[in-house]
C-alpha cells in the first residue's frame, strides 16, 4: 500500500456520508450529535501531531451530511475541502450510491478518481475505504458484487495516485454485529473507536494497543423466534422507511448542514 508523503498532519477534512458524521456514536459533549470515527481519528492525529512537533496543533472539519451520494460529495464537498487546503483528506462515500439497485460500480470510481486526483495535485494526503462485505446482511448481501467491483477499482485509484486504504473488507472484526446498530448501516461507538485505530494505523500513526483488531467473544446463541423478531423489526424499522424516502425522492441529510464546516483547532489535552 502506498505510505503517506508526511508523518504527521495540521489539517485534516473529512468527506463523506453518515458513515463519516459518526451516527450512532452520539457525542458526549454535544447531546442529539454524532462523534464517529472521523472525530476520533483527529484526535488521534492531533495527539500524533503534538508529539511530532511540541505545541504544534491540529486543524480539523467535517463537511461529511448523512444520505449522500458520491457525485453529490463531489459536488457540494470536494471544492470546499481543496479551498481549505488541507493537507490530509479522507474521502469515503459511495455506499449510498451501491445500495440503490443499477449503481455503476465503474461510473462511481471514475468520480472518486477525479477528486483523488485533484487533492493529490493539491499536495494532500487521501485517505480512502473499502466498503464492508456484506456477505452476512439479509437483502443488503445483494449488492455484495457490486461493492466488490467499486473496492477493487478503489485500491487501483489508491496505488495510481498513492492514497492510503482503509480494508473495511478484510476486516474480519467488522463483521460481528454487536459492532453495528440496529439499522445495521452505521456502527456502534466501539465500532466507530475500532474503526478510528484502524485508520490511523494505515496512516502509520502509533496507537496504543491491537486491541482494535481482537474479535470480541463468541456471542451467544440467538433463540430462532428472537432472530425472527429481529428480522422483522429491521425490515419495519429500517427498509420500510429506506424504501419510502427512495420512492419520495427524499434524503435523510435533507436540510442538514456539516456538523464542522470549516477547519478548527482541536482542543489540546
Amino acid at each position: 500500500m502506498p505510505a503517506p508523503s508526511r508523518t504527521s498532519w495540521r489539517r485534516y477534512v473529512a468527506l463523506g456520508d453518515s458513515f463519516t458524521e459518526g451516527l450512532a456514536d452520539p457525542d458526549p459533549d454535544r447531546p442529539g450529535e454524532y462523534r464517529g470515527w472521523a472525530d476520533r481519528l483527529a484526535g488521534h492525529l492531533a495527539v500524533h501531531a503534538a508529539a511530532v512537533s511540541p505545541g504544534a496543533d491540529l486543524e480539523y472539519a467535517n463537511l461529511a451530511i448523512r444520505g449522500r451520494l458520491l457525485p453529490q460529495v463531489v459536488a457540494e464537498q470536494v471544492p470546499v475541502a481543496r479551498a481549505a487546503r488541507p493537507d490530509l483528506v479522507s474521502l469515503v462515500a459511495g455506499g449510498n450510491d451501491l445500495l440503490r439497485p443499477g449503481a455503476d460500480p465503474d461510473r462511481l470510481a471514475a468520480a472518486l478518481e477525479e477528486a483523488v486526483a485533484g487533492f493529490r495535485a493539491d499536495g494532500a494526503d487521501v485517505l480512502l475505504a473499502t466498503g464492508v462485505d456484506p456477505r452476512l446482511t439479509p437483502i443488503i448481501r445483494r449488492t455484495r458484487g457490486r461493492v466488490a467491483v467499486f473496492n477493487a477499482s478503489l485500491w487501483s485509484i489508491a496505488a495510481r495516485h498513492g492514497a492510503v486504504v482503509l480494508d473495511q473488507w478484510g476486516a474480519d472484526w467488522l463483521l460481528d454485529w454487536r459492532l453495528w446498530d440496529g439499522d445495521r448501516i452505521h456502527l456502534t461507538a466501539e465500532g466507530h473507536r475500532r474503526t478510528a485505530l484502524a485508520a490511523a494505523a494505515a496512516l502509520g500513526v502509533p496507537v496504543t494497543g491491537d486491541d482494535w483488531r481482537t474479535p470480541l467473544p463468541p456471542a451467544p446463541p440467538r433463540a430462532l423466534r428472537a432472530a425472527l423478531a429481529e428480522e422483522a423489526a429491521w425490515v419495519r424499522g429500517f427498509v420500510a422507511p429506506w424504501i419510502a424516502r427512495r420512492v419520495r425522492g427524499r434524503s435523510s441529510g435533507d436540510g442538514r448542514e456539516p456538523k464542522r464546516p470549516v477547519p478548527l483547532a482541536l482542543p489540546r489535552v
